[in-house]
């Protein structure tokens, strides 16, 4: 009898590891140890043996999932008046200087000075936020909404001087500083606002631009 014939006439069907023969002879199924490596099934009826080798099949490996990037948490406009602001450190101030689009020529003594009054870095900054403010202190101190000093943030505006309209305005960076452009043969800088008797003891209010 062809033993080639026979085995055939046999399905091999693996499942969980075991390898089962059904065909003809079902009592002739057995078990190897070793998974879909190698098996030799031996038929009484045929007197033979025959080897047959398989492949396993390659291991289900779950694709990791990509770790997800943190989102960025969008910045307020204060946030982004502050950065505007920093990004003019050291220009000179000029009096009546400044617009939305930067550093200009002044008036009286900025005459002959590109730069920045305090208003005017001011309006330049929340330019950058969508916001427009008039370039005037008393006018930018009735612009927003009045915040306590306790919850000020970035982007602040804080005035300073009077006893009418106040006479200066910075713009809060938080960590007890502000960034401003101070006098006439100064540039504009940041400043301890409150390890500063004269800016302490002048401060009028803290003001978030709406």
């Amino acid at each position: 009898m062809n033993t080639r014939h026979h085995i055939t006439q046999l399905s091999v069907i693996l499942s969980s590891g075991l390898l089962t023969v059904t065909g003809a002879h079902p009592t002739l199924a057995r078990a190897t140890p070793t998974p879909c490596l190698r098996a030799t099934l031996t038929i009484p009826a045929a007197g033979a043996a025959a080897t047959a080798t398989t492949r396993c099949p390659a291991p289900h490996r779950p694709k990791k999932p990509k770790p997800k990037k943190p989102r960025k948490r969008p910045k307020h406009k204060g946030e982004i008046a502050a950065a505007a602001a920093l990004s003019q450190l050291g220009v000179s101030f000029s009096w009546g200087g400044g617009s939305s689009r930067g550093p200009t020529i002044g008036v009286g003594t900025g005459a002959n000075t590109r730069g920045f009054d305090c208003s005017g870095l001011t309006l330049y900054a929340w330019s950058k936020a969508g916001v427009r403010l008039a370039h005037y202190t008393g006018t930018q101190f009735r612009q927003g909404r009045r915040v306590p000093l306790a919850s000020r943030r970035k982007g602040d505006l804080l005035f300073f001087g009077g006893p009418g309209d106040p006479t200066h305005v910075a713009l809060y960076l938080g960590d007890n500083i502000m960034i401003h452009a101070p006098r006439t043969g100064d540039v504009v800088r940041r400043t301890n606002f409150l390890t500063s008797a004269y800016y302490r003891t002048a401060y009028r209010g803290t003001i978030r631009p709406a």
